[in-house]
């Protein structure tokens, strides 16, 4: 596996390549499910029943469960190796061609003559799912075939990267399995498990595990809360639960819309926020997040950058019809889109009338983030959960040298803005020639102007105008040891700067 990267700003274009040059070897074992759509339209109802007729007219084949995480593997670059079990028939047949077709090394895919392939079949009209049914054998592997498959698994890890389960409770991963993972474990570079139920995994103690929120509260065996700050409190307070019940040493809890949240055994939960799209859009988006999320941490990534990528990948799916890949080239241009240069202010006035007609609560920051560390990123997150939508202003290069000397910044005004804007927690950044924002804060007028903790309210010039249209100043949470200037000397002084967030 290659050695982690201390760089934790460079989520940007040119990270999808290094993903690509360094390939990792994951294998994938779990359900195998192929996924059909039918789509058409529907303009009359059924003469015999009170049932809507969909004329189909196009009928499209993606790979489903632990097959469209492969899939997604093999598109963002890594040498994908699927394990698993399907029939011998023609859903099976379907499966296979289109994993072979994606890149997907399907050596470990074997077929059981007396099994029925999994299928999960949609019928869409006019862009509504109007029903699903799904057909196949769900009854757990009889011991001939689990024990080929242990084979199989095994033969499939030599020389791998890491290891992602997805066991979705069909009667695939019994016992026998699990209990061949944990022997295996400790020649296990990176083990990711996703399942229905992690306890049944706690014994392999994966490096992560990724629940989704219902998931996460019936582990801890509480009533899943309303999404947003309450949801995120409740996984937050209850890591270390959450981490015992699971065996696992860091958790990443998937919200939908909601974004994702990071856990680990100390320390604040680092969040994540989605693109939101409609619910009958959002097929397989949890599969390609995990695909995304175990490649860049097998190529060595923080996991914080991790995160970023596969939030990213997730929210290009989500925008796209039926069961969707990401491929590197998705991921790309989406970094490459969102990361282009700062709003203009009017533009961005703009949009913030629309937040603020929309009920949307506006939260505003400002800084030079010369060089990207763990403070910043700690304070960004922190600023977002006091709102719907942060703003991130920053000292154009002029200013920058005004208030830090002739030798800042290190990093142009457009680099700067590019990065981060690669947080999936900024919304919109932009750039201001004076030495403050006060020009930015009045035409925008955001209820919400933050600073991080190395400040207090009565330092803050900003902080007059903001009261005078009635909004709101806060001082967040000062994390030690972590300065632009810190930084920087560190790096002129050869001193290791450390992982960071």
């Amino acid at each position: 596996m290659a050695g982690e990267t201390k760089d934790v700003a460079a989520i940007t274009p040119d990270l999808v390549r290094l993903l690509s040059e360094t390939a990792p070897t994951v294998v994938v074992l779990g359900d195998a499910i192929l996924d059909v759509w039918l789509s058409g339209h529907c303009e009359r109802i059924c003469r015999e029943a009170p049932a809507p007729v969909v004329d189909v007219d196009a009928r499209a084949l993606s790979p489903g469960g632990a097959a469209n995480t492969a899939a997604n593997l093999a598109a963002l670059g890594a040498r994908a190796r699927f394990v698993s079990v399907v029939g011998d028939d023609e859903p099976g047949r379907e499966l296979a061609a289109l994993l072979d077709s994606h890149g997907v090394d399907t050596e470990n895919l074997l077929t059981a003559p007396s099994r029925r392939s999994i299928s999960k079949q949609r019928v869409v009209a006019d862009d509504q799912v109007l029903l699903r049914f799904d057909e196949g054998d769900r009854d757990d592997l009889p011991a001939v075939q689990t024990n080929r498959l242990t084979k199989a698994l095994e033969n499939a890890l030599a020389g791998a990267d890491a290891l992602m389960v997805c066991d979705y409770g069909n009667g695939l991963l019994g016992k026998p399995l699990r209990d061949a993972v944990a022997r295996l474990r400790a020649d296990i570079p990176l083990l990711v498990v996703d399942a229905h139920d992690f306890e049944h995994w706690r014994q392999a103690r994966p490096d992560l595990v990724t629940p989704n929120a219902a998931e996460a509260a019936s582990l801890l065996g509480a009533d899943l809360p309303e999404p947003g700050e309450e949801r995120a409190r409740l996984f937050e307070d209850e890591r270390r639960t959450l981490l015992d019940k699971t065996g696992a040493a860091a958790a990443v809890v998937t919200m939908d819309r909601h974004g994702a949240m990071l856990l680990t055994g100390e320390g604040r939960g680092y969040r994540t926020w989605a693109d939101p799209a409609p619910e009958s859009q959002a097929s397989g988006a949890g599969d390609t997040f995990a695909a995304a999320l175990v490649l860049a941490r097998a190529a060595g990534l923080p996991t914080t950058s991790c995160m970023e990528l596969a939030q990213t990948a997730a929210n290009v799916v989500v925008h796209q019809d039926g069961t969707a890949i990401c491929s590197q080239a998705q991921l790309s241009l989406a970094l490459s889109r969102e990361r282009e240069a700062a709003v203009p202010a009017g533009e961005l006035a703009r949009a913030v009338a629309a937040h603020r007609e929309a009920g949307r609560r506006v939260v505003f920051t400002n800084g030079c983030f010369d060089v990207l560390h763990r403070g910043h990123i700690t304070y960004l997150n922190e600023a977002k959960r006091l709102g719907d939508v942060l703003i991130v202003a920053v000292n154009s290069d002029e200013s920058v040298r005004r208030l830090k000397g002739p030798d800042r910044p290190v990093n142009t005004a457009q680099d700067r803005a590019a990065v981060l804007s690669a947080l999936s927690c900024v919304d919109h950044v932009a750039v201001f020639e004076e030495d403050t924002p006060i020009e930015l804060l009045k035409l925008l007028e955001p209820q919400l102007y933050v600073k991080g903790g190395d400040y207090t309210e009565n330092m803050l010039p900003e902080a007059p105008t903001v009261r005078s249209y009635g909004g709101e100043v806060r001082v967040l949470g000062y994390v030690a040891d972590h300065s632009t200037t810190s930084v920087i000397e560190k790096i002129r002084t050869s001193a290791p700067v450390g992982e960071g967030a």
